[in-house]
């Protein structure tokens, strides 16, 4: 074999040895980058879970959220704005303390005292979805509620609940929120809520039949649509604030330590149409919540359920729940999704452990 074919082949062969060798790394390293590929967890996006728990949609007290994730139920998306943190609940499931409804939501682990309170909550968020079935004479039905100031002593009532609802069909929804009075006497089923439109209309704006809706709000906000909450409780007064690009900023006062629903002649209209029909025509106790610890809650508690609206026509939405099966409900629209970019919380020196609540509440 002559010389030129001997180094002809030699340089085959080197180039060969070098090909499988770059092809052997580059494949290598292919499969490190996938194994090494980061989880976005939530608290990456807004690292505050060090002041709460997490209770997921089946029932669970997930604990605190840091580096945590559950597919069904919280986790992060990402879109064009950036990274979100994703709280999903499904119609039915397992609840969490007495409620009818499922929820992911997040519940601070300190409480706090109304007179001696500044404290401070704030987010940014969209929601996503809401239910797609439900009677739509049913108030709570095709809402969610995204934020709350909850007791947790004594009937464990709450003083606010932000709304975010739309009806099958619409284009925009309403944003709203609640006062639930502190109810006097023994007995809580006599509790009722007071709605305040922020964009769009209040709860009491409901069909006239089970599959009939009112006119869509000329200005509400729509599915995906940013909106941001400001909830600051200072020396017994209750401060909110409502922006969103394109609408109108809000704010709204309320009194937490003095009553306005103290005797039967306090109970306004909207009551008088919703929840007297129904027993629910309690007065509140002259002192609200004084004395009693509250504390904030974030997320989404789904507020429309599969109960019959025979059991009570305001909370129960006779919607789709499949037996509870998490995954069908999903698959046709029958859940509450909501997103958020950014939240921020201020906690006073005068808070002091919540864990009784959540000891009443969780599921043993």
């Amino acid at each position: 074999m002559n010389k030129k074919l001997i180094n002809s082949l030699a340089t085959l062969l080197l180039l060969g040895v070098f090909l499988t060798i770059n092809s052997c790394s580059k494949s290598v390293k292919k499969e490190n980058k996938e194994e090494t590929k980061k989880i976005v967890y939530a608290s990456d996006v807004i690292p505050f879970f060090d002041h709460w728990k997490l209770v997921l949609g089946n029932g669970v007290n997930a604990g605190f959220a840091n580096n945590f994730e559950h597919k069904d139920f919280f986790y992060t998306a990402n879109d064009v704005n950036g990274d979100w943190v994703v709280f999903k609940a499904p119609n039915a499931g397992s609840t969490h303390g007495t409620s009818n409804n499922t929820r992911t939501e997040l519940g601070q682990i300190k409480k706090w005292y109304p007179k001696t309170a500044n404290d401070k909550l704030t987010a940014t968020l969209k929601v996503m979805n809401v239910s797609a079935t439900g009677d739509a004479r049913v108030a709570a039905s095709h809402a969610v509620v995204v934020g709350q100031i909850h007791s947790a002593d004594a009937f464990e009532n709450e003083p606010l609940k932000i709304f975010y609802k739309k009806f099958p069909g619409h284009t925009k929804g309403s944003v709203f929120w609640h006062y639930e009075i502190n109810t006097a006497g023994d007995d809580n089923s006599l509790r009722w809520d007071f709605s305040h439109a922020v964009w769009g209309n209040d709860f009491s704006v409901v069909g006239k039949t089970a599959d009939t809706y009112p006119e869509e709000p000329k200005d509400g906000i729509a599915l995906g649509e940013e909106f941001t909450y400001e909830i600051e409780v200072k020396d017994g007064i209750m401060n909110l604030k409502f922006s969103s690009k394109g609408h109108e900023t809000k704010t709204f006062t309320k009194n937490l330590l003095e009553s306005e629903y103290a005797t039967k002649a306090d109970i306004p209209e909207q009551t008088q149409k919703l929840f007297v029909p129904i027993g629910q025509d309690g007065v509140e106790r002259k002192e609200a919540y004084t004395g009693e610890g509250c504390f904030f809650k974030l997320g989404a508690y789904n507020q429309t359920n599969g109960k019959s609206p025979e059991v009570n026509k305001n909370w129960c939405s006779g919607a789709e729940t499949h037996g509870g099966d998490i995954q069908k409900q999903y698959a046709d629209g029958n859940y509450a999704e909501v997103w958020f970019k950014t939240a921020s919380i201020k906690i006073s020196e005068a808070s002091v452990s919540n864990q009784g609540y959540f000891n009443k509440n969780d599921h043993k």
